[in-house]
């Protein structure tokens, strides 16, 4: 060996010798100045006794043109009508009340469902009773039969500030119970997915497919959100997840026990952000609050004397940033509450004291434009929707084992056009009475969504 690689190798040798021994102690150590290491062990222990496994199975007619069509089925002796598949899905869900069994979780968890499934982390299974959902919220409530329940409890998640800690608790990819930890990133995330009232909670603890309606819990133990989705161009986690505050989930669901739904009142106005350019042609001195675009007539902010291009700039003297907080104010406050709005017109600020009324929306029987549509209600699409650009007239009712119904119409579904015709309110929808035509092609929206659908 030359002199210069033995010196090499005497060297080697030696840093090898120093760095052996702590080889065997690269692992935390499990104390540190004789304290032992924090784990989230014990809070874990009390949480995912509460946390459970929900799987659910929907039973969905599935229709086939050929069905439609006398010849054909003549021609092979077909019955005709819908076929059925059976489409199943797995969620989460959290216990909240252990006397009554309350489990709270998603709308899109269990809506719709024909049986829901819940399976404890003990492996306890129990059937399902759907309470009531709210698909505005996307938070619904199931109940189960059973004894030796573990409930959370729920913590005020006005409290919550970015940068704490917090754990996500549910059953990704079904693969069993799983946690995954991070931090409070961002509150009041909005304008997210189709849920009309949203106030998000963002984290970055993973959330995947499988956790929806799972715990996001604090490091006391305590639920703070309920996990419901998340930003993901591939469909992995990156690391952007969402879930809907104890504090909106917890309203809504006291009125779905008591009710089996939400009841919402409105004020009766639409509004739009601020933009600069918006301040500068209304000659406003800043871009704080929202404008108002619209007043029903005979709402009570008609009553109360708000007008068009009013600025509201805070709610119960909580300052408005947004449409979407006006929106979250009406929508998640039971119907009669009072409402204080801050309104400034002319530089001049005062405040409102309104009370939430129902909103009333006019209605059109669709007998009376086609026999074809006897049994079907039309309305007037909600403010929410409105507020939210959607444009159209909503299916309110279809009465079961009307051709509408055998069809494919379905209540909720919202719709755009009748053949060429856009539809846009219940008045374009009156040039279709008398008109009959041979083909009754409508365009709707909805859970499946936009499609066409011929009424026979």
């Amino acid at each position: 060996m030359y002199p210069r690689h033995r010196r090499l190798a005497v060297i080697f040798s030696a840093v090898l010798a120093s760095v052996l021994p702590l080889i065997g102690r690269a692992a935390l150590p499990p104390s540190v100045d004789g304290q032992p290491l924090p784990s989230l062990a014990p809070m874990l222990e009390k949480v995912t006794p509460a946390v459970v496994n929900i799987s659910t199975k929907t039973r969905v007619k599935v229709r086939d043109p050929f069905f439609d069509d006398p010849v054909f089925r003549q021609m092979f002796g077909l019955n005709g009508g819908a076929r059925e598949r059976v489409e199943q899905s797995l969620g989460s869900g959290v216990i909240v009340d252990a006397a009554k069994g309350y489990v709270l979780t998603n709308n899109h968890v269990v809506g719709g469902a024909d049986d829901i499934s819940v399976t404890l982390q003990d492996g306890r299974n129990f059937k399902g009773k759907l309470i009531g959902t709210d698909p505005e919220t996307d938070v619904a409530v199931v109940q189960i039969q059973g004894t030796d329940l573990k409930a959370l409890p729920l913590a005020n998640s006005d409290q919550l500030r970015v940068g704490d800690f917090v754990v996500a608790v549910g059953d990704p990819f079904g693969l069993g119970q799983t946690a995954t930890s991070g931090i409070v990133s961002a509150l009041r995330r909005s304008g997210l997915g189709n849920s009309g009232y949203q106030n998000f909670i963002q984290t970055d603890a993973s959330i995947n497919p499988g956790n929806s309606g799972g715990a996001l819990v604090n490091l006391r133990g305590e639920l703070v959100g309920i996990n419901t989705m998340i930003f993901s161009p591939s469909g992995g986690n990156v690391g952007i997840g969402f879930a809907i505050p104890t504090n909106l989930s917890s309203e809504v669901m006291q009125q779905l026990i008591a009710h089996g739904k939400v009841s919402r009142g409105t004020l009766g106005i639409d509004t739009q952000e601020i933009t600069p350019r918006i301040a500068q042609v209304l000659g406003l001195k800043s871009s704080e609050g929202v404008v108002v675009t619209r007043v029903s007539n005979g709402s009570v902010a008609d009553q109360a004397d708000v007008q068009t291009g009013d600025v509201i700039t805070a709610v119960d003297g909580k300052p408005l940033r947004n449409p979407q907080d006006l929106r979250n104010s009406e929508g998640l406050l039971p119907v009669g509450s009072s409402v204080k709005l801050t309104v400034t017109r002319g530089g001049t600020p005062r405040d409102i004291t309104l009370k939430l009324t129902p909103e009333k929306l006019a209605t059109l029987d669709g007998g009376k434009l086609d026999a074809r549509l006897v049994g079907v209600t039309f309305s007037e699409l909600p403010q929410n929707l409105r507020s939210q650009g959607v444009a159209g007239v909503q299916i309110a009712s279809v009465a079961k084992g009307s051709r509408a119904e055998q069809s494919g119409l379905k209540q909720g579904d919202i719709l755009l056009g009748i053949g060429n015709l856009r539809v846009t309110s219940l008045n374009t929808m009156q040039r279709l009475a008398g008109v009959n035509p041979r083909q009754l092609l409508l365009v709707v929206s909805g859970d499946e969504g936009t499609r066409y659908v011929q009424v026979l």
